[in-house]
């Protein structure tokens, strides 16, 4: 095992250094410059799209809502929790920094990747739409092969990878609380995880919709209560993070290293901007225009690491325990939570975490199952992977901390590479399309998306969208 992690952490430590990070950060830069900050200039329009419902929707197709749920269920989890601590035990508290870094330029990203997803969308069945990288690459770069890999890379990273180290994480809390063996929370887990598994898309859409926005309300809660607690010490945590992200100590020390590798790697786990997973729950939506969905998508980067990892971050930072605990993942949150609010907090991170990582769960099976499709349509490929899947859920529970967030590392970096290397061929069609809305929108009116007129090919799913009743002024 030892031999195993040593290969793994140097297979690591050569895609951040040398690819993931440079690539990242240089296309978020490229994004946000050429968009004229897309992501901080229409926080107004991204509210509004949020909560919009487009006319003639079918019922069983997904609001921009349910699919900023989906999304969000599937960023929002043990990144925001365990990783962030995980971030502070490894890179120290400049790792934060970090972490605002990429969502700052992440937003951008995760615009221009969302909106391609809607471009080229498909239909999956009567009501409903999918995409995501893989649709986006074959149809838009025309490079079936490199779709297939993209597909075969995030079937393994989330449906299989990332649901282990969900589930890890809910056995390591559990056990940590209320002393459950890690085997008997896998076969909790497992039965729970099929019931929404196989209940199909529209069941984990409804579930998140539910279960995201009340889990994160709570948590924020708790977190503006320990920050009230200790108030005077928000100036000196966030001087502390900046210092350390920069500070000549950790020059010295080679630490601005990995508070830049944890910080990248942990902020990408936990918002995805970059990675390709949350196209596949921007495709889904019905909306009237692609670049609504980009609106969407790019607030969710936001609420997840600036809001959400941050709220992390000053609990565990207020309570000293990054500085002198040796506990990494949750466990170092929950004994942090408990200097600040008693021995119950332990209980309320407990179930907290299992909400969180329950729902990313079934987002992240969700990504796999519509990429498994994208490969072959097959009932009996999907039913192996659903097994896969949940075999995965289980596996989660008995593995080491080490070994699973390592292999999320990898699969998350090589998912990242693919998709950026699509995202950046084809910026000039979003660019084409991010501007298309923002004239429509400057002549009052509610944008639709009209590819032909674009000189867009290969869209042919809006050729046969009728959104004649949307043509009309708004406010």
């Amino acid at each position: 095992m030892d031999f195993l992690m040593e290969i793994v952490g140097q297979i690591n430590g050569f895609l951040s250094t040398y690819l993931t990070i440079p690539i990242l950060l240089g296309a978020g830069l490229f994004f946000t410059i050429f968009s004229r900050f897309v992501q901080f200039r229409y926080i107004k329009e991204t509210f509004r799209v949020i909560f919009e419902k487009t006319p003639g929707q079918g019922e069983n197709e997904i609001s921009a809502f349910k699919s900023f749920c989906i999304g969000s269920a599937s960023r929002i989890g043990t990144g925001n929790l365990a990783g962030v601590a995980v971030a502070l035990t490894m890179g120290g508290p400049g790792a934060i920094f970090w972490m605002w870094i990429v969502a700052l330029v992440g937003g951008a990203t995760a615009f221009f990747e969302s909106t391609l997803a809607q471009v080229y969308k498909v239909r999956d069945g009567k009501d409903a739409f999918k995409g995501g990288p893989a649709y986006y690459i074959e149809k838009g770069l025309k490079q079936r092969k490199v779709g297939i890999a993209f597909a075969i890379i995030i079937a393994i990273t989330f449906g299989l990878i990332f649901n282990s180290v969900q589930s890890n994480t809910i056995a390591d809390s559990l056990n940590s609380t209320f002393n459950i063996p890690t085997a008997v929370v896998g076969i909790g887990l497992v039965v729970l995880s099929a019931i929404v598994i196989f209940g199909g898309v529209h069941r984990i859409a409804n579930f998140s919709s539910v279960v995201v926005p009340i889990m994160a309300a709570v948590y924020i809660l708790l977190a503006l209560i320990v920050v009230a607690m200790n108030i005077t010490q928000v100036p000196q945590i966030i001087g502390y993070i900046v210092s350390n992200a920069f500070g000549f100590e950790q020059v010295i020390g080679g630490g601005i290293g990995a508070a830049i590798m944890q910080g990248v790697n942990r902020g990408l786990f936990s918002n995805e901007a970059g990675m390709g997973s949350a196209p596949n729950a921007a495709a889904s939506s019905h909306v009237s225009h692609p670049a609504k969905q980009g609106f969407v998508q790019a607030a969710g980067v936001f609420l997840d690491t600036l809001v959400v990892c941050s709220a992390t971050a000053f609990i565990i930072l207020v309570s000293d325990q990054a500085e002198y605990g040796t506990e990494a993942g949750i466990t170092l949150l929950q004994d942090s939570l408990v200097t600040q609010i008693g021995s119950w907090a332990s209980i309320f991170v407990s179930i907290a975490i299992f909400l969180f990582a329950f729902s990313s769960i079934a987002g992240s099976y969700y990504y796999g199952e519509k990429n498994i499709e994208f490969i072959k349509e097959s009932p009996k490929a999907i039913l192996i992977y659903r097994v896969g899947s949940l075999a995965m859920v289980m596996f989660g529970t008995v593995a080491s901390l080490d070994l699973v967030w390592a292999l999320a590392d990898v699969f998350m970096a090589l998912m990242t590479l693919i998709n950026m290397y699509a995202v950046l061929r084809l910026s000039k069609i979003s660019f084409i399309v991010l501007t298309d809305y923002m004239e429509q929108r400057k002549n009052n009116k509610n944008p639709v998306f009209e590819p032909s007129k674009l000189g867009i090919s290969n869209s042919e799913t809006w050729e046969n969208l009728d959104f004649e009743e949307q043509k009309r002024d708004v406010i």
